[in-house]
This record gives C-alpha cells, structure tokens and sequence, in this order.
C-alpha cells in the first residue's frame, strides 16, 4: 500500500484464500459483490476512524443484508497482502473465518489511512 486510494486484487486474494483453503479439504471461497461493497465501505470507516472496527457490527449488517452466517476479519498495521494472510493464519479467530467450512462467498478490501497510526486497514467477509 504506496497511495492513497490504492486497493487490494480481490481475485489474487481468493485465489489465494482458496489455495489455503483446498489445502485444508475445502473448497474456494467466491468473490460476492456485495460483500465486497460491504468490506469496502467498512475498510474506508475504519481507515476514516483510524482504528480497527467491532466485526459484530459488520457481522449484523451482512446479516440484515440477507446473508446467513456471516464471519469477518477486521484488522489493521499489515502493509501487503502477505502480511495480513499470514497474520490472519497465526491468530485461530481468524483462521477460523478463513477456514469457515459453511461459507461460499466473501468480500475483501484495504484501506490506506497514511496519518493514522495503522496506516492500512482490512476486511474479509466470508458467509453462505
């Protein structure tokens, strides 16, 4: 994350959420559009806040937008991709989210904030 505005590839993401995921038995994960709205407009509050925000949250609005069971990672201070797929692996909530054997779609997205203390935030919402 260099700029301002710069996003995350969503396709390079899933794909390698569903390498991660194959790995473990299951089956990929596939881009939804509007968990990706969803994670973009959640990546930008955050970077806009300039903390990380509740997933509980994030997990109701995906709920009252018709899709059951959803589960999020929100984080923030991962600079690439990279890092936040292997922190995500290392934390087991997280993993969890990742490894969500009922989930069929998700949504990711970054935000980059260069004032705040974080500068990058994150989400990954996953859900049937």
């Amino acid at each position: 994350m260099a700029a301002t505005g710069a996003q995350i590839d969503a396709g390079a993401a899933r794909d390698m959420i569903a390498t991660y995921r194959r790995n473990k038995g299951l089956p990929p994960l596939a881009l939804d559009p509007g968990l990706q709205r969803l994670a973009e407009t959640e990546t930008a509050a955050m970077a806009a806040a300039g903390r990380p925000s509740q997933a509980d949250i994030v997990k109701t609005v995906a709920a009252r937008m018709g899709y059951p069971d959803p589960a999020a990672n929100l984080s923030a201070g991962y600079h690439t991709l990279a890092e936040a797929f292997s922190g995500w692996r290392e934390s087991p909530a997280h993993n969890a989210v990742m490894l969500d054997p009922t989930a069929t779609r998700m949504g990711i997205a970054t935000a980059y904030a260069p004032g705040s203390k974080y500068k990058v935030y994150w989400a990954l919402l996953v859900a049937k």
